[in-house]
């Protein structure tokens, strides 16, 4: 699946947060996974923030765009990310607000007169978007692309306060920095790294046929979980450990399984 499977389009279960002020930049700085300092005008870092256990409450993309610092979010998250973000505001110089005249696409290449931003989790899957309300078309295509590529959603895949980053390989897209400063959770994200600890991470499988289940097997041992799915092919939560081990064939609902990466 290429960049070149999918059109231009809205995606409408994303949304914005707007963050403006002299403070925003250190605001943010000390509280995602990312590091956001020294951000280009219309740069982008994928980023999370963390329970203080170290699991992701929210995933979502920071946009630089001027002296404002936009969210690319979930929408269904855009409300307690809000609340989550002025609770740790405190006496910092700087606004918070959703911008619902604004909506969130994606783009194979990279159209005029929009705000567009390199996705920076692979550039493989192309451009992000901000624009005007209605101004973006509908499409399909998108998912498919991303899953292939084993790219999570923040709905679909990732949850609230379930995983941590190395579970949906923070690690591994640039969003999440092991050489800046303390931010909420730190310690237990460091400490899985140093130590190698984490046993699961979001992968792409392949299934042989249409599956309905959602537990992939070896023998009787449960070896992942099904996440989101296009076709034939899906996100899955695997056990790595349990799949280096396994030494029988992978099924999910009785349909031949095949992890694509490792």
């Amino acid at each position: 699946m290429t960049i070149s499977s999918f059109l231009m389009q809205a995606r409408p279960e994303r949304a914005v947060l707007a963050l403006a002020g002299l403070e925003t930049e250190h605001f943010l700085q000390n509280l995602v996974t990312a590091d956001v300092t020294g951000m280009a005008e219309g740069e982008a870092r994928y980023a999370g923030l963390l329970t203080p256990q170290g699991k992701i409450l929210f995933d979502f993309f920071v946009v630089r765009a001027g002296d404002t610092y936009l969210l690319d979010c979930a929408a269904s998250q855009i409300e307690p990310l809000e609340e989550r973000l002025k609770f740790y505001r405190l006496r910092a110089k700087i606004t918070i607000a959703a911008r619902p005249d604004l909506e969130v696409g994606v783009a194979p290449e990279k159209p005029e007169g929009i705000l567009a931003y390199l996705d920076p989790r692979s550039s493989q899957i192309g451009w992000r978007l901000m624009a005007d309300a209605g101004k973006l078309p509908k499409g399909t295509g998108y998912d498919a692309a991303r899953i292939a590529l084993g790219l999570a959603d923040s709905d679909g895949d990732i949850g609230s306060s379930q995983l941590f980053p190395h579970e949906a390989n923070f690690d591994q897209l640039g969003a999440v920095s092991f050489t800046k400063g303390c931010y909420v959770g730190q310690e237990v994200v460091s400490r899985m790294q140093h130590r190698s600890t984490a046993r699961s991470r979001i992968l792409p499988v392949q299934f042989e046929a249409d599956v309905e289940g959602s537990e992939i097997c070896s023998d009787a041992k449960i070896i992942g979980t099904v996440l989101s799915k296009a076709g034939k092919l899906a996100l899955a939560l695997v056990r790595i450990d349990r799949l280096d081990e396994a030494t029988s064939p992978l099924l999910t609902d009785g349909v031949t399984t095949r992890v694509l990466r490792t």
